[in-house]
Formats: structure tokens, C-alpha cells, sequence
């Protein structure tokens, strides 16, 4: 069994196709090149919410003083948006869609220092187009 977790792995495909759902397979567009939607299963997504850590907001602040690139809080976000981009591909595999289409992201502040970020798509199947 494939870890539906690890977006390099694969599991087994729908309808005995050759597509896989890898990174290759999710995109921001609603068509992926070279293919065509045979079915759409319904939207898939991802959701966190995280919260700033007391340390994590004194060095944000002291990084702040100096200006640029707040270290902490990118890492926090890029943290956030890979947690929530593997969990939106757990979900697809759950629905044995074989790619992801329409991939979009969202944050929204819950309160001051808790944001929940939500990753979705639409998850489909797909077949190769023929020539």
C-alpha cells in the first residue's frame, strides 16, 4: 500500500488508465495537456489551522525591527501550504481520481494568530487524448 501522504507515490489508477496521481497530474488550469476528462468526482481540499507560537512571535517581531524576509513566518506559511497540499491529495486518492484540476488556495484569520489555510481542486479522472 502507497503512502497517501508522500505526493511522489502513487496509487493505483482508475478505470485502468495510465495516469497516476502525481504532482504532474495536479494543476491550476481546468485541463491538463495531453488529456481528457472522463469523469469528475466533486471537489477535494486540504484544511489547517495553525497558530503563531509564543517564541515564534518574539523572533517574527525581532525580525520585523529589521525589515525583509520574516523568516518564521514563511516557513509557517510554506509549512501550512504543504500540509494542506498533501491532505487535498489524500482526499483525491480517497476518490481514486487519477489528477486535480482548478487547484486553488485560501487563508482566512480565524482570530488574531490562528489562520486556517484551505488547499481544494476538483478532483477527476483522466485518459490520455488520442491523436
Amino acid at each position: 500500500m502507497t503512502d497517501p501522504y508522500n505526493s511522489r507515490q502513487s496509487a493505483p489508477s482508475n478505470q485502468g488508465n495510465d495516469a497516476l496521481l502525481t504532482d504532474a497530474m495536479v494543476t491550476t488550469t481546468f485541463e491538463l495537456p495531453g488529456y481528457r476528462v472522463v469523469e469528475s468526482l466533486g471537489i477535494v481540499r486540504g484544511i489547517i489551522v495553525r497558530s503563531r507560537s509564543v517564541v515564534g512571535n518574539f523572533l517574527g517581531g525581532i525580525q520585523s525591527l529589521f525589515g525583509g524576509d520574516i523568516t518564521v513566518y514563511t516557513s509557517l506559511c510554506e509549512q501550512a501550504r504543504q500540509d494542506t497540499y498533501r491532505d487535498m491529495l489524500k482526499h483525491a486518492r480517497q476518490k481514486r481520481a487519477n489528477a486535480i484540476i482548478g487547484v486553488r488556495y485560501d487563508a482566512t484569520e480565524l482570530m488574531p494568530g490562528l489562520t486556517e489555510v484551505l488547499c481544494y481542486g476538483t478532483a477527476v479522472v483522466v485518459e490520455r487524448a488520442h491523436s
